[in-house]
């Protein structure tokens, strides 16, 4: 078992975020994996997605659940670490350590909360290069992300282009639908509109607006599975022998979603969750009137990777950006892998999605 600490940089140097304002400082917590070779060229950068954190692979001492993608990275894995060097941070406007709605504003005294800026993807990026370069990292081998992971590892090949040979994009999407968006708007309502939200500045009440980030996570939650998966581990089954008829829980799927916004709820901030799903709904490199130039300049090479039950982010949208790359002559894989885990499957064990990771990473 893998004991991981995480570690702290404590930045002085103002970031200036793309809606204009400016965290004059700000933290980024962050885990390593691996040893970083004396030509410090074999690094990885994981990107992580919407609830996600920094805690990737490996356990915390004390604690028996691992990281959230400990089957794709360690020691023979996929992402071996062996011979890899692996990083991943706590993106600001996050609520596991790095500096979020819920730090405290050293302005002020007290917590963001509703003032904390909004923050996009293309900041999170200029974050992360601050870390590359305080970690002494000369290149990025691979970055790599899936979801708003993999919007991430798009953006950087966008940006710093002298920074990063390949980009793995999983289950992602050159922008957000119009359905997308929706059912952002949806979840942020049920937590705007929870009692204790406080106009957001719950915190300063001592009051948490669980009531609407639980049912903001089990409607995120519904679009993560596919049909398929939900019919083949509940179908219909009954909580209890019999139907009742009443409004209590009575089917499994029922419990289980309830479960999953509850335990949510204890482990996530309300305003980090409205900031993600900003970031997610504001995401769209095409449209920028530099796109065709940084596109132009980058010479990284591309694996998209999309499943066939996702259907938030579909391989149709993977496919979106590969006909883009090519379009640009870009070096680009593709491959579009059979699962019935819906858009969850970038995290699940998969024979044929690891062997497509582990062959590319191997042969890059």
């Amino acid at each position: 078992m893998d004991i991981i600490k995480e570690h702290k940089l404590s930045i002085d140097t103002p970031l200036k975020l793309k809606s204009g304002k400016t965290l004059n400082s700000y933290d980024l917590v962050y885990e390593t994996y691996g040893q970083l070779n004396d030509n410090k060229d074999n690094a990885v950068l994981i990107c992580h997605a919407l609830s996600g954190n920094h805690h990737v692979a490996g356990y915390h001492e004390g604690d028996n659940k691992p990281g959230w993608w400990d089957n794709m990275i360690g020691s023979g894995k996929p992402i071996n670490t062996n011979k890899l060097f692996v990083v991943c941070v706590n993106n600001i406007g996050g609520c596991h350590g790095s500096t979020g709605p819920a730090s405290i504003n050293t302005e002020t005294g007290s917590n963001y909360g509703f003032d904390f800026p909004v923050v996009t993807v293309h900041d999170w990026v200029n974050s992360q290069k601050v870390l590359m370069d305080n970690l002494g990292i000369n290149k990025w081998q691979f970055v790599v992300g899936g979801s708003l992971g993999g919007m991430q590892a798009f953006q950087w090949a966008l940006d710093y282009p002298d920074y990063i040979d390949n980009a793995i994009i999983i289950a992602a999407a050159p922008k957000l639908t119009a359905q997308n968006i929706a059912f952002n708007e949806v979840a942020r309502q049920a937590i705007m509109n929870d009692p204790d939200w406080c106009g957001g500045n719950y915190l300063k009440e001592d009051k948490m607006p669980k009531r609407g980030l639980a049912l903001a996570r089990m409607l995120g939650h519904i679009t993560y599975l596919s049909d398929k998966s939900m019919a083949d581990k509940f179908g219909r089954d009954l909580k209890q022998e019999k139907i009742g008829f009443n409004f209590n829980v009575e089917f499994q799927i029922e419990s289980y979603l309830r479960y999953q916004g509850e335990k949510f709820v204890n482990s996530f901030d309300a305003n980090t969750y409205l900031l993600m799903t900003k970031a997610l709904d504001y995401y769209d490199p095409v449209s920028d009137s530099e796109f065709i130039d940084k596109i132009s300049s980058t010479m990284t090479k591309f694996l998209l990777i999309s499943f066939t039950s996702d259907w938030r982010f579909p391989p149709s949208r993977s496919e979106e950006i590969v006909k883009t790359l090519i379009s640009h002559n870009k070096s680009v894989s593709y491959a579009c892998v059979k699962s019935d885990g819906g858009h969850d499957a970038f995290l699940m064990k998969n024979d044929n999605y690891f062997d497509v990771m582990r062959t590319y990473i191997e042969n890059n």
